[in-house]
């Protein structure tokens, strides 16, 4: 559930409806998964024991997969634009909890800046060390979705006037995702300031729009293995087995962008919270091992305060922090998400202008604040979706990419486990009125 985290105390708080996650219909990430299997081995029997049948099974299959993909695309922008207006206003709701709350979000803030500004360097390192390999990327490019052709790179100025939308409605429909963005945004914190019966009508507004989106959305994926068998088909019958070692690649290049912030986490309980590095690694160790099998941040909670006690984290600090990080903060959200979009990117072969990956940077940070404790699949469409039209990079390979996702999610929840408690013992740390604490964790009398 991704309800609001609040102090029962603040009049302020208790005025800001939870949001709540209405019934989604959902298949499991493993019927993606093998409908992406059978679609690979399908199409490469067809291209090689019957291609006399190609034209005629292709002329079924690729409609399917086109009108599967139209639909995902359909769902981006209204899903966006209203989880963005109720996590802004939760956000919000949650800062004026008091000083602990406060100092919290500005950690999650800060970190999510970096883990975004962080991919924008690692994920193009990484692919530079380890191209994609050139068949791969050609066959790939010739069978999924097209790049329209490029217009001229915007300079700085029209960069500038370009995120303030004359017509907001305009920037929706033609996909300018930054300006659209930063108005809901703007307008969700104008919307903090009115009174309580007006405050409440637009939060209850919005928080039905993304419910009812999500219902939407959680429909068109109730079909996510039929049309991710007819995409894979198509693929996998045009490009051969590249195909499935460009999607290997594919998840090495995410998974390893990840692993940087679950090392971050070592590095912040170290160096912020004081903790000695063997003493959080014994630590997490246990939550790491649950999570990995439940795939669930929010599933881990009871093992993320386990980690904490014995780390020294006061019960209070604790409580409070950790499920306001589960609710609030996915660490490895704007790392990975950016990867993926460089990874298409690079695939495709479009130029990424410094105002690109600048409203790239910015759209992470945004819709990873968002689109937390949504269902994995959904949770990839909401938040690669955006940054991907913000960056002008093809979202077609993205209804493909969704059914290995089940690989590289593993490597989300490990480094969020560990983010969330290192984040936990360093608000800890500086919390007012703190007993020191020893670097094994143990308070200092």
């Amino acid at each position: 559930m991704n309800q609001a985290i609040t102090d029962p105390s603040s009049s302020e708080n208790a005025s800001a409806p939870a949001f709540s996650l209405p019934p989604i219909a959902q298949v499991s990430a493993a019927w993606t998964f093998a409908a992406l299997t059978g679609g690979l081995l399908g199409g490469l029997a067809l291209a090689f024991a019957a291609p006399q049948a190609l034209p005629a099974v292709l002329a079924v299959a690729e409609p399917v997969g086109d009108l599967w993909l139209r639909a995902l695309q359909a769902t981006i922008v209204p899903l966006v634009a209203a989880l963005l207006f109720t996590g802004v206003v939760q956000t919000v709701a949650t800062a004026s909890a008091g000083m602990l709350a406060r100092r919290s979000l500005v950690m999650f803030i800060a970190f999510l800046a970096f883990s975004a500004g962080m991919a924008l360097f690692v994920t193009p390192a990484l692919l530079a060390l380890m191209p994609i390999p050139g068949s791969a990327g050609d066959a790939l490019r010739s069978s999924l979705a097209s790049v329209p052709p490029q217009g001229a790179v915007p300079g700085l100025a029209d960069y500038l006037r370009s995120i303030v939308p004359t017509n907001v409605i305009d920037a929706a429909a033609n996909d300018r995702m930054l300006p659209m963005i930063l108005f809901i945004a703007v307008f969700a914190l104008a919307t903090t300031r009115l009174e309580t019966r007006l405050r409440t009508s637009l939060s209850t507004f919005f928080a039905a729009i993304a419910s009812a989106m999500l219902v939407v959305i959680g429909w068109v994926l109730a079909v996510a293995p039929v049309g991710v068998l007819a995409l894979s088909l198509s693929v996998a019958a045009k490009s051969g087995p590249a195909a499935i070692g460009a999607l290997a690649h594919y998840v090495l290049i995410v998974v390893l962008t990840g692993s940087v912030v679950l090392l971050c986490g070592y590095l912040i309980a170290v160096a912020v919270a004081r903790r000695s590095l063997g003493a959080f690694a014994r630590a997490m160790l246990p939550v790491q091992v649950f999570a990995l099998s439940t795939q669930s941040s929010l599933a881990s909670l009871p093992a993320m305060l386990g980690a904490c006690r014995r780390l020294g984290v006061r019960d209070t600090t604790a409580e409070f922090v950790m499920p306001l990080a589960v609710s609030l903060f996915r660490a490895t959200s704007p790392a990975m998400n950016l990867a993926v979009v460089l990874y298409v990117a690079k695939w495709y072969g479009v130029e990424l202008s410094p105002a690109m990956l600048v409203s790239g940077w910015i759209i992470a940070i945004l819709v990873s604040l968002s689109s937390v404790s949504l269902p994995g699949t959904i949770s990839y469409v909401a938040s690669v979706g955006p940054i991907a039209i913000a960056m002008g990079v093809p979202v077609g390979p993205l209804a493909l990419l969704v059914a290995v996702e089940v690989l590289p999610d593993l490597m989300r929840t490990l480094g969020n486990v560990t983010m969330d408690v290192a984040v936990t013992a360093s608000a800890d740390k500086y919390a007012v009125g703190r007993a020191p604490i020893a670097a094994d964790g143990t308070p200092v009398s």
